[in-house]
């Protein structure tokens, strides 16, 4: 019988860390790897917390012994340095899972696709990206699905941009928003009339956990995409963050176009935002993928409404007040 052990690599990311707290939840093992920490193994949160750095190779595979999932949720912060570190970092998880011939866990993200498979992207769709940050996407998933011929397996999900209570690096937290403050204004990065898809990362860490545990009946190497939360003309999701702000008592905030000209200017000296504006292509195309495959797989997929999403994800970021107790 496999081992419900777990070993999140990003756990204090977004998406890595609500992986973690879910698989935690779900009765799993869970240890998370992080590069600080008073002490080499740490116990909280009913997790045990390891201080090691992926790019280790040691580190990564004395985290991974045992473990029949890896979680491969970590990036380099502030999208700097993809080239240096995304894919070594990789390589020390599909090692370690080789070792434990455990099953790896991939966010995935549409850099992958360029306009050859817009608008409607399917599992089987060209990967064919026109960034770096996309190609280094598509290597990737070349070298998991080289490594699951092996003695290990893996699985992709693929959602939309993400927001939730605690999102980490996003665009829904730092490029719409203030956390921290309450909504007086939303920059909608859209072009005009642009739709697009959004996912509640809640939702993603579910679909992930669901997928992890229905592992030994999957295809070594699968690939699922998300629905999540289709924004049809690129105003939805303003226009919820507006119902949510006046419902908790505040007052309608303006909603106005994302300044990307000023963006231009600060992009010379700040690299996150020279990243940032490379992937300014997925805000001016209208680009979704459908989730029949993985309804197939699940018989469902797990999704939150936009407004109790969006009221969610507000809280956590400390943009709401609190609510009255017993309200």
């Amino acid at each position: 019988m496999a081992s419900n052990m777990a070993l999140v690599l990003g756990a204090t990311g977004g998406i890595g860390g609500e992986v973690a707290r879910q698989l935690r939840d779900a009765g799993w093992t869970v240890r998370a790897l992080r590069r600080s920490g008073e002490h080499h193994i740490e116990q909280r949160d009913g997790m045990v917390w390891v201080r090691g750095d992926a790019m280790s190779l040691d580190n990564v595979l004395a985290a991974a012994k045992g473990c029949s999932v890896i979680v491969h949720a970590v990036n380099p912060p502030g999208y700097l340095r993809w080239g240096e570190l995304v894919l070594p970092m990789l390589d020390n998880t599909i090692a370690a899972a080789q070792a434990n011939c455990a099953t790896i866990v991939l966010p995935g993200t549409v850099y992958n696709y360029g306009p050859s498979a817009f608008p409607t992207l399917g599992e089987d769709s060209p990967q064919q990206p026109v960034t770096r940050k996309g190609a280094i996407r598509v290597e990737m998933e070349r070298r998991l699905q080289q490594a699951s011929s092996g003695s290990c397996k893996v699985v992709v999900v693929r959602a939309g941009d993400f927001f939730g209570p605690k999102p980490g690096n996003s665009w829904f937290s730092q490029g719409m928003l203030k956390p921290g403050r309450p909504v007086k204004a939303i920059s909608v990065p859209n072009a005009p009339g642009v739709g697009h898809q959004w996912s509640y990362l809640p939702d993603v860490a579910r679909t992930m956990v669901e997928l992890a545990e229905r592992r030994d009946t999957l295809a070594p190497f699968a690939s699922f995409h998300m629905a999540g939360h289709w924004d049809a003309d690129g105003t939805q999701l303003a226009e919820a963050i507006c119902r949510v702000v006046v419902k908790r008592g505040g007052v309608r905030p303006k909603v106005r176009a994302f300044p990307w000209r000023l963006t231009a200017l600060a992009a010379t000296f700040v690299p996150t935002l020279h990243e940032l504006r490379e992937m300014r292509y997925l805000w001016t195309t209208r680009v979704e993928m459908k989730n029949a495959k993985l309804v197939a797989t699940l018989g469902h997929e797990p999704h939150t409404p936009l407004d109790d999403a969006v009221e969610a994800a507000l809280e956590g970021m400390g943009c709401l007040p609190a609510m009255a107790v017993g309200k």
